[in-house]
C-alpha cells in the first residue's frame, strides 16, 4: 500500500513539527561540546527518538527507538495500515565546508524493498549554532527514493554505500514512483562495480611489481 504519510500536507507537517520542537528545547549544548558536531548530532537525535512517537500521534501504531548502533534505523514504527518504516535521522551543520554521509548498504536496501510495506526514510535536520543554543533552519523527511540520484552517490565500503553526495544540496523529487527510481539505483550500482573492478585490477598488477621489487631483495 503506498504511504499517505510522505503526500505533502502530512510530509510538511511532520517536518515543521521536528523544527518546532527541537527549537523549543532549551539549550542542550556547552561551552564544552559546543563545537563538536557529533555532540550536536547525538543531542538532536536523542530528542528525536524521544518525541517522534508523539509527533507522529495517530499514524503510529507501533514504535521503537533501540537499536544497535550500525543498525539501519535510528526509529522504527508501523502505520496502521501495517507499513513498516525505518527511519535515518541525519544532521547537517550549515557551517561544515562538507558532509558525505552514509545511508545504507546497496545490499541491504535491495532486501528490504522486496518488500512493499517497507519504507527507508531519511529524516534530515540542517542547523546552525548561536552561541551555544542549536537553530534549525530546515526538516526534511523524505523516503529514500524520493531523493534525485543527482544529489547521492555510491562509496566503496563493503558491497557498496548508499552516500549524500554532499549534505549542503539534497534535492528531492517526490513524483518519483518506486520502480522507477529502483531501476535507476540498479544501474548506478550496475555502472558502480566495473568501475571498482578495473581499480581492484590496478591496485593487484602494483602489489605484483612490489612482490617482484622484494623478491629480488630476497635473492640479494
Amino acid at each position: 500500500m503506498k504511504s499517505a504519510l510522505f503526500t505533502p500536507a502530512t510530509r510538511c507537517a511532520i517536518e515543521d513539527k521536528v523544527l518546532k520542537l527541537l527549537n523549543q528545547q532549551a539549550d542542550f549544548l556547552s561551552e564544552a561540546t559546543v563545537e563538536s558536531t557529533r555532540a550536536a548530532g547525538d543531542a538532536i537525535q536523542s530528542i528525536i527518538e524521544d518525541q517522534f512517537k508523539q509527533i507522529l500521534g495517530e499514524d503510529c501504531a507501533e514504535y521503537s527507538a533501540s537499536f544497535a548502533r550500525r543498525a539501519m534505523a535510528d526509529v522504527a514504527f508501523k502505520d496502521r495500515y501495517g507499513n513498516y518504516y525505518v527511519v535515518d535521522v541525519k544532521t547537517h551543520r550549515e557551517t561544515t565546508a562538507f558532509n558525505m554521509p552514509n545511508l545504507t548498504s546497496v545490499d541491504r536496501l535491495a532486501r528490504f524493498y522486496e518488500d512493499d510495506t517497507n519504507y527507508f526514510v531519511l529524516l534530515v535536520v540542517k542547523y546552525a549554532v548561536q552561541g551555544i543554543q542549536v537553530k534549525v533552519s530546515k526538516v526534511h523527511f523524505v523516503p529514500i527514493e524520493h531523493l534525485k540520484w543527482d544529489c547521492l552517490t555510491i562509496g566503496a565500503l563493503g558491497t557498496g554505500q548508499i552516500q549524500i553526495a554532499n549534505a549542503k544540496h539534497i534535492e528531492i523529487e517526490s513524483s518519483t514512483t518506486r520502480c522507477a527510481w529502483m531501476l535507476q539505483f540498479c544501474d548506478v550500482v550496475l555502472d558502480f562495480y566495473p568501475r571498482e573492478i578495473a581499480k581492484i585490477t590496478k591496485r593487484i598488477a602494483q602489489f605484483e611489481k612490489v612482490k617482484q621489487f622484494w623478491l629480488a631483495k630476497a635473492d640479494e
